[in-house]
């Protein structure tokens, strides 16, 4: 596989004259010394939806959560995967052009650093179909799961469970209470005005 082979199908759907979004011309991988690093990308594109994207093999594996992040480990959130984007987009915040894909203002919601919790890598913990982190973001401080249900489809499914630790709760909401980027401080609405 080449270097841009991951990207592939990142870059087919994108036209890079109309749309600011990176168009990450190599894979970039961050030092073994350094945590990898996540992002969730508040989406208002067809259906609002929280794209989250985790630092696994030099690009951001993503998933697409309609109903973004819960802190209740009862709760279980649909988690589609989507393709995979590269490291420089965990920087992007602003307006996808109408007739682009995507098209819409994207939030960067929360973002910062994760840790495996499994002893086993990353990549092979993602290739297993559960993957279980501790995030340090802005907004989410906790451990979380990501499960696969489905192999077959073109478009796995996977399922995004808060695990019990001091910072799960029933009661608080992020996503109703925290609706302001972490990055600009910004709302929806100033981010699809100013792009």
């Amino acid at each position: 596989m080449s270097q841009n082979g991951p990207l592939k199908t990142y870059r087919a759907k994108r036209n890079f004259k109309k749309t600011a979004e990176p168009q990450a011309k190599k894979l970039k991988r961050t030092p073994k010394t350094k945590a990898p690093i996540f992002v969730i990308q508040r989406h208002e594109a067809t259906r609002t939806h929280y794209d989250l994207r985790l630092e696994i093999t030099g690009v951001l594996k993503s998933w697409a959560v309609p109903k973004g992040p819960s802190l209740d480990p009862a709760v279980k959130r649909l988690a589609v995967e989507t393709e995979d984007h590269p490291m420089e987009y965990a920087q992007f915040e602003g307006v996808i052009p109408v007739g682009n894909y995507g098209a819409g203002p994207v939030m960067i919601w929360d973002y910062g650093t994760f840790e495996n919790i499994k002893k086993d890598s990353l990549k092979k913990c993602y290739g297993q179909g559960h993957i279980e982190f501790l995030l340090h973001g802005k907004k989410l401080i906790g451990t979380f799961a990501l499960i696969r249900t489905h192999l077959s489809e073109s478009k796995p499914a996977w399922l995004l469970v808060k695990m019990k630790d001091e910072y799960a709760s029933a009661t608080k909401n992020p996503v109703k209470s925290k609706t302001k980027s972490a990055k600009t401080g910004r709302t929806m609405k100033q981010i699809s005005k100013e792009g």
